[in-house]
C-alpha cells in the first residue's frame, strides 16, 4: 500500500504523521519505505535517527516520483510518502500513485473549510483515477479539551472525506521528538500519552496493519 500524507498547507503536522506512521508499521514487523518528497528533507533525517532499520528515500522531482513510487510499492508492504507543503506538481504525482491519502488538518472550522482549496489536487487525482486514492482527514494539534462539533462533522461530510475519530493532541513532546531523533514512544514516561493516541490513530485508519501482523514488536520505552 502506498500512503500519501497530503495537504498543500504547511505546518499541519505532515512530517510528524509520516515518521510516526512509518515507525509504527516497522514496529508491526512490516517492510516499510519512507519516501521523503519535501525539499526540506526533514522527515528522512528524523527517521534515520529514530528508526535506523527503516528504509528511507528522497524523491523531490515529480517525474521521479511517478516512475519510482510504484517500484518502491512492489518492494515493500507499505510506502509512506511525506508530501510537500506547497509544490502542486509533486503533490499531484504522489496522489496519482497513492492508494490512501491521509490529510492532516488543524481542528477548526476555518481549517476544515480551507481544505476545500487545499485538496483540489486530490480531487483531480480521484477524478482521473475513478475515486482513488481514498482519503481520510486526521485532526492534528487539537486542544486538550477539544470536542468535535457537528459543524466540523458537517464540513468534513461536505468534503466527502471521512474524519478519523482519533485526533492528535497539541503536545510539546511532538515538537521535541525530531530534535531528539526519536518517536514519542521512545521518550519514556513523558511520551506515553502521545504514544497511546498515535497508535490508536493508526489502528483506526489501518486496522489490517495491526490485526494481521504476526508478532508486533513493542519498542522499549526507555527515557533518554
Amino acid at each position: 500500500m502506498i500512503i500519501v500524507i497530503a495537504n498543500s498547507k504547511g505546518g499541519v503536522g505532515k512530517s510528524t504523521l509520516a515518521v510516526h506512521l512509518a515507525a509504527y508499521l516497522h514496529e508491526q514487523g512490516r517492510s516499510v519505505t519512507l519516501a521523503d518528497c519535501d525539499t526540506q528533507q526533514s522527515s528522512s533525517e528524523w527517521a534515520k535517527e529514530a528508526v535506523p532499520g527503516l528504509k528511507t528515500v528522497r524523491l523531490a522531482d515529480p517525474d521521479d516520483i511517478l516512475d519510482r513510487i510504484p517500484i518502491l510499492g512492489q518492494q515493500a508492504d507499505y510506502v509512506v510518502a511525506d508530501g510537500p507543503g506547497s509544490n502542486t506538481e509533486t503533490s499531484r504525482a504522489l496522489l496519482l500513485r497513492g492508494d490512501l491519502a491521509l490529510v492532516p488538518c488543524k481542528a477548526s472550522m476555518l481549517e476544515l473549510r480551507a481544505l476545500a482549496q487545499a485538496t483540489h489536487v486530490l480531487r483531480q487525482a480521484q477524478d482521473i483515477r475513478g475515486g482513488r486514492p481514498r482519503a481520510q482527514i486526521v485532526l492534528s494539534m487539537v486542544g486538550k479539551h477539544y470536542r468535535l462539533t457537528q459543524d466540523m462533522k458537517d464540513a468534513a461530510t461536505a468534503l466527502d472525506m471521512p474524519l478519523a475519530t482519533t485526533a492528535l493532541t497539541l503536545r510539546q513532546i511532538y515538537a521535541d521528538a525530531p530534535g531528539q531523533g526519536a518517536v514519542v514512544w521512545q521518550l519514556g514516561a513523558r511520551g506515553r500519552e502521545a504514544a497511546d493516541e498515535v497508535r490508536a490513530l493508526f489502528r483506526e485508519v489501518l486496522p489490517d496493519a495491526a490485526a494481521s501482523a504476526s508478532a508486533p514488536a513493542e519498542v522499549a520505552e526507555t527515557a533518554r
